[in-house]
């Protein structure tokens, strides 16, 4: 009894983490919020969408995370926030679509390169590259698409919430 119950505690821990988007460590694996990590290229390889989060691990003594505007990422000032994050841990919840600016408000960490910029897309929207060869010549087009389930009108926050009921429902069966 106690293992169908742990296995329908791990399905359902899983089923949450894919509804509700996944956690980043800024850096990770290679890295951490840090003077040597290459930011440019660690954000390259991952595709951030609405519901993601944003984890920024530091030591709180050496370093802070300072949200910004594009001109504050621009110029590497953080004297106007939008937000301050000081405890070594930090938390970012990336619940709209958009692009967001991050910086380290030590004197000088921001121009030695201390700075991330993170473009979240919707869910619901993705790109999709389609292209076509003629001879030796190959020609590629990008467009903008729905997912299928938003194209099919599916709201995918009950989606998950369908999935909640059968789990519940399941952990009623066994026990």
């Amino acid at each position: 009894m106690g293992t169908k119950a742990l296995i329908l505690i791990t399905v359902t821990m899983t089923m949450l983490g894919t509804a509700l988007g996944a956690s980043h460590t800024v850096g990770a694996p290679d890295g951490s919020w840090d003077l040597q990590t290459n930011y440019s290229q660690w954000v390259s390889r991952i595709r951030f969408t609405t519901g993601d989060e944003l984890k920024f691990q530091y030591s709180a003594v050496v370093h802070n995370v300072v949200e910004v505007s594009k001109t504050g990422y621009d110029s590497c000032n953080g004297s106007s926030p939008i937000a301050t994050l000081p405890t070594g841990n930090d938390v970012v919840p990336l619940a709209t679509a958009g692009t967001r600016y991050f910086i380290c408000g030590v004197s000088g960490h921001c121009d030695a390169g201390m700075k991330v910029e993170v473009n979240v897309k919707s869910k619901e929207v993705r790109t999709v590259q389609r292209c076509r060869q003629t001879g030796n010549r190959r020609r590629c087009q990008s467009e903008t698409v729905l997912s299928s389930a938003a194209a099919a009108g599916v709201d995918q926050s009950a989606v998950a919430r369908l999935g909640l009921i059968v789990v519940a429902a399941g952990l009623m069966l066994f026990f």
